[in-house]
């Protein structure tokens, strides 16, 4: 038999794209989370060495990120990821909310005339490269997230994109202050980019990341959307995933 041959442990009720999708995802996270990890080892000790708020913040937002991506590549080494997916969204929301919270904290003392940014010539440097590197792995993850139907992908894609608004922000403030001495610059950045992932840490703790349920995508959900705009999901069954009955002519 053609199904009998097929190697143990494979699900046979994903479609070859869906597992496409998915490696794409572990490999998305695997990489994230390589670069988060080098990207807070050198902000901290470029940090540590010109005494840079900014840079050790900028650090810690790096932890904060491989800790988002390391939960979705939790639900994913799963064999059936939906069933870990409100766990993955809530670490991802706690993350945003304590990286919010840092940032904020490190913002007001900032202004406060309490910490400044040194001139940091590998901040700088450090900086730019997340600038092109972290919008391109978002863009990748969130379109990856969305055709799969990971709202903790999409999620963790917009931790990301975090991250690449804090490294606009780090770069303008470490330029403002090297070549006008703005101290403030990048305080002011900060506290927007606060707002913004309180906003997104909401949005992945209430699940509302533009995503349906992988399990819509595996076919034991269906997904449905009313007269609102609002998607609303039920359990298929056999009757279901048979599809309508077919009353052409000829039929019985």
């Amino acid at each position: 038999m053609a199904a009998d041959s097929m190697p143990a442990g494979v699900d046979r009720s994903i479609s070859p794209r869906t597992a496409l999708l998915r490696r794409r995802i572990r490999f998305i996270v695997a990489f994230t989370i390589a670069y988060n990890v080098i990207e807070a080892t050198v902000a901290l000790l470029a940090g540590g060495a010109a005494s840079s708020a900014a840079l050790i913040g900028f650090g810690l937002d790096s932890i904060v990120e491989v800790l988002s991506a390391a939960a979705v590549a939790w639900q994913f080494a799963a064999p059936d990821p939906e069933r870990r997916e409100r766990t993955a969204l809530r670490v991802i929301a706690l993350s945003f909310f304590g990286l919010a919270a840092y940032v904020s904290v490190d913002a007001a003392l900032s202004l406060a005339g309490l910490r400044e940014p040194e001139h940091s010539p590998v901040g700088i440097a450090l900086a730019a490269i997340s600038l092109i590197v972290m919008p391109t792995v978002s863009w990748i993850e969130r379109r990856t997230g969305r055709e799969l139907g990971s709202a903790s992908a999409v999620a963790d894609s917009k931790q990301t994109l975090v991250c690449a608004y804090l490294s606009g922000a780090l770069l303008a403030g470490l330029l403002l202050n090297s070549l006008l001495g703005w101290a403030w610059a990048d305080s002011v950045a900060a506290l927007v980019i606060a707002g913004f992932a309180i906003r997104e840490g909401m949005e992945a703790w209430r699940g509302d990341a533009c995503a349906v349920p992988v399990a819509a995508l595996t076919g034991e959900r269906v997904v449905e959307h009313d007269h609102h705009g609002h998607d609303h999901s039920h359990e298929q069954g056999p009757a279901d995933a048979a599809g309508p009955p077919d009353h052409s002519p000829g039929r019985t």
